[in-house]
């Protein structure tokens, strides 16, 4: 059973930062890729960034591209989300996931969430403004 846990959401003001953490526990081969998504009330899950195992190729949609920066940490197994300079249109419940299947997309992310294996219970982040 393979989890992913969540944590470091909450409420802040625009312009202000927060620290998302995503912890994998349980058996999985260690060839896998992360990723986080975000949805917002109303909307589909959006993809936000992506990093490969290795830690070496990262990935950020345009629209969190220069304020996010994802990271991830092999020997904690665990995958963060960096926000800075936070808008009120940033406001969602935000998911790790998990993605191994790479021949779906051929490379390390996808940003369609059916391709991902497995996630997290979401973290709630509020940028009031």
């Amino acid at each position: 059973q393979v989890q992913l846990e969540e944590s470091g959401g909450g409420s802040v003001q625009a312009g202000g930062s927060l620290t998302l953490s995503c912890a994998v526990s349980g058996r999985i081969s260690s060839n896998f890729n992360m990723a986080w998504f975000r949805q917002a009330p109303g909307k589909e899950r959006e993809f936000v960034a992506a990093v490969s195992r290795s830690g070496r190729s990262t990935y950020h949609v345009d629209s969190v591209k220069g304020r996010f920066t994802i990271s991830g940490d092999n020997a904690k197994n665990t995958v963060y989300l960096q926000m800075n300079s936070l808008k009120p249109e940033d406001t969602a419940v935000y998911y790790c996931a998990i993605f191994t299947r790479t021949y779906l997309s051929g490379t390390y992310y996808s940003t369609r969430s059916k391709d991902y294996d497995y996630w997290g219970q979401g973290t709630q982040v509020t940028v009031s403004s």
